[in-house]
């Protein structure tokens, strides 16, 4: 990750406790991990650096938003974000992030970069359907709103269908209430 030197953290001449680091998050450090959802974004980061002398405490705050598409009307939209991650950092003789908590970077480390967390935690933050808040309170006009209204099934239209099915199609109907009731043997 050396594009992306600012989110190093040099544990080594840090004195024991607690630090704060402070990250704006824009546009560029998505583009750095080929990440193209989010359009714009202003998210701020406040890092709480526990440091004890066997382990790191990590507490990441994070408050801000993204800029994404709508799913229904693919307008574009500011998402809030506000979330937060702990994360502890101990020593060993090899690099492992198999556990999400758990952090163990070699003893040889003097630097621990915290960009790849802070990616992370806001890109699962934002919620998997993205909707337009103007969507659900009807301020947002549209042209692909105005098109799903004149498309929308209406309450009239379906007792009309009702009234005009064909017959046969009721044939049909009997034949799997009939092998329903007899629970599929003939």
């Amino acid at each position: 990750m050396k594009d992306l030197k600012e989110y190093d953290i040099s544990f080594m001449g840090l004195k024991e406790g607690n630090h704060q680091f402070e990250y704006v998050i824009e546009k560029k450090f998505f583009d750095f991990f080929n990440y193209d959802e989010f359009y714009n974004s202003n998210i701020k980061v406040e890092l709480s650096f526990l440091k004890k002398a066997t382990m790191f405490e990590l507490s990441f705050g994070v408050a801000g938003w993204v800029e994404v598409t709508c799913d229904v009307t693919n307008e574009l939209f500011h998402q809030p974000i506000e979330t937060s991650m702990n994360l502890i950092v101990k020593f060993g003789d090899e690099f492992n992030d198999e556990n999400e908590d758990l952090i163990i970077i070699p003893y040889s480390d003097y630097k621990f970069n915290i960009a790849q967390y802070i990616y992370e935690v806001i890109v699962l933050s934002v919620p998997i359907k993205k909707i337009h808040p103007g969507v659900n309170d009807g301020t947002l006009q549209s042209e692909v709103l105005e098109k799903l209204r004149e498309l929308e099934i209406k309450e009239e239209d379906l007792e009309k269908n009702n009234k005009e099915i064909d017959p046969r199609w009721n044939k049909l109907r009997n034949i799997l209430i009939d092998k329903n009731t007899n629970n599929g043997a003939s």
